[in-house]
């Protein structure tokens, strides 16, 4: 069985939702053969860094314009596919003859379009699946070449039957995380408190000497800071503050959230339901990003962490939300019921589904 992972590093969530699912099919489909191929490094080599050095200044300094093409795009503006490089179809048959899938599964927007144009175009029925990493419907997700939908949430479930996709086509399968946040623990109280802070693979985490001196003096409190590919911040951060652990890019997330009595980080998709499989209670950051605003409007809706406001006290709400026990064991409740909604093993059951005719033969 060849299966064919699709993805990109516009941030790292893309990615690191398509390493999920290679080490989820990895465990539980033996033979599979799993190929994970970055769409852009692939297809435009020469220009992949330039597209991503573009794309986290975009996010990290001009927010508010990709958010404006974020919402033309929500509200039925022009087809992304419409701006996508001719030169990407004749990639994608070279891709396809090198790797013969029988599956191809997408974690990437413009992979799913790259992908329903090339089946479109020469009428290959090579199945496709998209795993959508937002917790939301935005129109660049949906396509007319992909067979089955990965979603979040019984709420996006929802949304994309509204939109016209069968419900037999979409598994709530949340988001995918590593098989280390697989083994879901119980929560042990203890009189001291650990705040775990993330700020995404780009380490988006505030830059004032002052937050971090202030977080250092919180009574009873031991912070661990992951900075990410923020080399910078780690170098400035590292070994200053007794009550502070700074570490930077790490495998082991999952140590660190299932030690923690709260997390307060951005609110990226796969941070959110790594914390949701690690049943932390999530604190984000105001969020700027249109993807993040739904996000936080998901952990709200849930009861799952709170949401702070642009000019509120990060550390003041830390102190208040970090002790009050009644509140993160209702935060905790509330991820035991997202996570029952989850169909872990559909998935597989979906890929030997697909698999079966090309299979057989």
């Amino acid at each position: 069985m060849n299966i064919l992972i699709l993805t990109g590093k516009f941030g790292m969530g893309h990615y690191a939702a398509a390493n999920a699912l290679a080490r989820n099919i990895e465990n539980n489909i033996p033979g599979a053969k799993i190929t994970t191929v970055d769409l852009f490094e692939y297809a435009m080599p020469e220009y992949a860094p330039l597209v991503y050095k573009s794309f986290e200044l975009l996010v990290s300094k001009i927010s508010g314009v990709y958010n404006m093409f974020y919402k033309l795009g929500e509200k039925g503006g022009p087809d992304p596919a419409l701006f996508l490089p001719e030169h990407f179809l004749p990639k994608i048959q070279a891709l396809l003859c090198q790797y013969q899938p029988h599956v191809i599964v997408s974690t990437l927007p413009i992979s799913s379009q790259v992908i329903s144009m090339y089946k479109k175009s020469t009428g290959s029925t090579v199945p496709l699946v998209t795993c959508i990493t937002d917790i939301s419907t935005h129109p660049e997700w949906i396509n007319p070449g992909t067979n089955y939908y990965l979603v979040a949430s019984n709420t996006v479930r929802n949304t994309l039957i509204s939109t016209g996709i069968e419900p037999h086509q979409i598994l709530v399968y949340g988001i995918p995380v590593r098989p280390s946040f697989l083994n879901r623990c119980s929560y042990c109280c203890s009189t001291a408190r650990h705040l775990l802070i993330m700020g995404g693979g780009l380490g988006l985490l505030p830059k004032e000497s002052s937050f971090y001196e202030r977080l250092n003096s919180l009574p009873g409190i031991k912070t661990t800071i992951i900075t990410g590919n923020n080399q910078r911040l780690y170098e400035k951060l590292y070994g200053l503050y007794e009550n502070i652990e700074v570490v930077g890019y790490v495998d082991c997330v999952a140590e660190y959230m299932h030690k923690a009595d709260l997390i307060l980080s951005k609110p990226g998709g796969i941070t959110l339901f790594e914390a949701i499989y690690s049943r932390l209670p999530f604190l984000c950051f105001p969020p700027f990003l249109q993807q993040e605003i739904h996000n936080s409007q998901f952990i709200q809706a849930q009861g799952i962490g709170c949401v702070l406001q642009k000019n509120q006290d990060i550390l003041t709400e830390v102190q208040r939300l970090i002790y009050n026990d009644q509140a993160l064991e209702f935060m905790r409740e509330n991820m035991d019921l997202l996570y029952d909604s989850f169909d872990c093993t559909g998935f597989h059951r979906i890929l030997l589904k697909l698999c079966a005719p090309a299979l057989c033969a």
